[in-house]
């Protein structure tokens, strides 16, 4: 089994998939209409519209209604994308901290409210954790 993607299901796909552009620095990929995809070395951010997740009955997703999910990128320097999202990002929850088990993480939520968590690992621990990982 591979784990293929992250989908996230918006009421406005268009708003939604222009803001990922500019905090990834890819350019989504359309095969229709109603959805999305940021294809990434590491995994795939996939974007539905509501409309998409009718197709398989009702009340399986809601748009802008995730409490639970964390999305997470890993980066180089977390406080230089900090610095290069703060005019983008609406709402941050945690400024670039170092957290206890070693990564340094930044904490915003995108236009419908999911969080998202910029991180890089920064002590001998972390950085071994993620040697092996693309």
């Amino acid at each position: 089994m591979n784990f293929a993607s992250v989908r996230i299901i918006t009421d406005d796909l268009d708003r939604l998939v222009l803001f990922y552009e500019k905090v990834t620095g890819v350019l989504a990929k359309r095969p229709a209409p109603v959805f999305a995809e940021f294809v990434l070395p590491s995994c795939t951010l996939a974007i539905g519209h509501s409309q998409t997740v009718q197709q398989f009955g009702t009340d399986f997703a809601r748009a802008a209604d995730n409490h639970t999910v964390i999305i997470e990128f890993r980066v180089h320097d977390v406080d230089a994308e900090y610095t290069r999202l703060k005019p983008l990002v609406g709402t941050w929850v945690q400024e670039p901290t170092t957290m206890p088990w070693g990564n340094r993480s930044a904490l915003f939520r995108d236009p419908d409210g999911n969080l998202v968590n910029l991180f890089a690992p920064v002590t001998l621990e972390a950085l071994e954790r993620f040697s092996s990982r693309p």
